[in-house]
């Protein structure tokens, strides 16, 4: 019997999810245009998802359903099972962080970066260094001419991906906080995650 659960990530925040090997994991924008960014870890903290060896393993931007996310060991993490959002996701930005908002004249702002230490903080964990996310619905394609810009989110009200772990991991979502630039088409919202275990 599948047994499922729902986690609501306010908006400007994070929350972080424990999933066991097989359990499905679906990240959905339930009012539209809102990125969301991920972080997989394994539950020893001894590998994370690597966006450079996802790109580089499955040769792509952002890997296609039935495709994987890797660790930094070269060894699947998630895989992509559904995605029913138009897209498109990056794998090229880091979190956003606190210098970011500096230089848009914020001193004291949310960002990914401190969301994602602070929710591994609950888990009683600590690292030295911020892994860059996968950050899911972010509108932030290569232009022709090389440049890259990051441009309001096209995911509607209720887009969703669906993931499968591959391990048992540790999983950080932010809702992303950037409200000073259109990434989130101006409004930061919430970002709801549920997880679906088939005993």
């Amino acid at each position: 019997m599948p047994d499922q659960h729902r986690i609501v990530v306010p908006a400007q925040s994070g929350r972080s999810i424990r999933v066991s090997r097989g359990d499905l994991v679906r990240i959905i924008d339930p009012k539209g245009q809102q990125v969301a960014d991920l972080w997989a870890f394994t539950s020893d903290m001894k590998d994370w998802l690597s966006t450079s060896n996802t790109r580089d393993i499955g040769e792509r931007l952002f890997p296609k359903p039935g495709e994987h996310f890797y660790g930094t060991t070269g060894e699947p993490l998630l895989t992509l099972v559904e995605d029913a959002s138009p897209g498109p996701h990056d794998m090229l930005y880091p979190a956003c962080n606190h210098a970011l908002y500096v230089r848009a004249g914020f001193d004291d702002h949310p960002s990914c970066q401190d969301n994602l230490h602070k929710a591994l903080a609950s888990e009683g964990v600590s690292l030295p260094f911020t892994p860059d996310p996968v950050d899911l619905f972010q509108n932030s394609l290569p232009q022709p001419d090389g440049r890259i810009d990051v441009f309001a989110s096209i995911n509607p009200p209720g887009g969703y991906v669906t993931l499968r772990a591959e391990r048992d991991l540790l999983l950080v979502v932010t809702a992303c906080s950037v409200d000073h630039y259109p990434t989130n088409g101006g409004t930061c919202t919430e970002i709801e995650v549920e997880v679906m275990a088939v005993r």
